[in-house]
């Protein structure tokens, strides 16, 4: 029991980091986003990282089950689409992560209803 007792002050501060990171996230057709994103059009979103961080961050909120694929095969432009198995009308039934001109911004793809 006293084992557990030392570890509680971490897990406190672990569950407040968590939980403010949590409240702070954008959500977007249920699609959860980075805290520095901005609303620049109609489901378009900039990002405040690169495109590599914008990944990682994607990789991390949705595992391997959301499938990814290249969209784009210009030079200059990185694209990835990531698509959602369990998209429900209004949801998002896919998200594309772009970098084009340094500045990396997300489409959100609405499932239309029936």
């Amino acid at each position: 029991m006293r084992r557990l007792s030392r570890y509680k002050p971490a897990v406190a501060v672990f569950l407040l980091l968590f939980a403010s990171g949590l409240a702070t996230a954008l959500t977007v057709a249920g699609a959860m986003f980075p805290d520095d994103a901005k609303k620049v059009g109609e489901n378009r979103y900039q990002l405040g990282r690169d495109y590599e961080a914008a990944l990682k961050f994607f990789r991390t909120t949705y595992s391997a089950r959301y499938t990814r694929r290249p969209i784009a095969d210009q030079p200059g432009v990185k694209a990835v689409h990531i698509e959602n198995p369990d998209a429900k009308p209004g949801q998002w039934e896919g998200l594309n992560v772009y970098e084009l001109k340094g500045e990396v911004r997300v489409f959100v793809l609405v499932k239309r209803g029936r």
